[in-house]
């Protein structure tokens, strides 16, 4: 009996087009769905949604370029879903218990810090935002680290004991942050403005969340 490899083709070939046809299915509900939260807040079926975003991120976005959509739509969704799902709990953990990490970008070009092992080491020199948040975070007991990139992150995160984590990024380091860190109550912020470096935060938005745990 000769094993029939055009049939297996013929099945693997149908197979793949029905799991193309399944993600773009998936990709629709999650921008009609998506739209819906964005727009009015409300969270519908938000584990599930965040089960797809985080199962088939890669294909969202190639899909979203693909027919010229802000490929961001898909990182900024997930990043609302992550900061509603965990806001009750994260109010509850203590700040000492809660890391800040904010990117080294925010820095001012004439920023006099110097970078250390676990980041840029803020002199509150008042150039920029960091300062600001740094000087009402670490009285409160936050952890504070600006970060110049991932590996930063995850050398602090082996380091250190927490429960949860405030991140400040760009719609796509701060969304793959967070998925990394899902299981620590992420609350995240985006920039207003990207850079190489003075790029842009909502400092009152960074300080609510500070506040949160009063």
């Amino acid at each position: 009996m000769t094993f029939d490899f055009e049939l297996l083709y013929s099945l693997l070939g149908r197979l793949i087009i029905v799991i193309i046809i399944l993600i773009i299915i998936l990709f629709i509900i999650l921008l009609v769905f998506g739209k819906i939260f964005l727009k009015r807040g409300i969270v519908i079926f938000p584990k599930f949604l965040l089960f797809i975003i985080d199962t088939l991120y890669s294909p969202f976005k190639s899909i979203a370029r693909l027919i010229k959509l802000d490929d961001h739509l898909i990182d900024d969704l997930s990043i609302q879903i992550r900061n509603d799902i965990n806001k009750k709990k994260f109010a509850k953990i203590p700040a000492n218990e809660t890391l800040i990490f904010l990117p080294h970008c925010l820095r001012h070009k004439d920023c006099p810090a110097t970078l250390q092992k676990e980041g840029v080491n803020c002199t509150c020199c008042g150039l920029c935002s960091i300062g600001v948040i740094k000087k009402k975070a670490e009285p409160k007991g936050y952890k504070l680290y600006i970060v110049p990139g991932s590996s930063f992150v995850k050398k602090i995160v082996m380091e250190n004991k927490f429960k949860a984590v405030i991140g400040v990024a760009c719609h796509e380091d701060l969304n793959q942050m967070m998925m990394l860190l899902s299981d620590f109550c992420p609350q995240g912020v985006l920039l207003k403005k990207t850079a190489c470096y003075e790029t842009k935060v909502d400092v009152s938005e960074v300080l609510k969340l500070i506040n949160s745990k009063d």
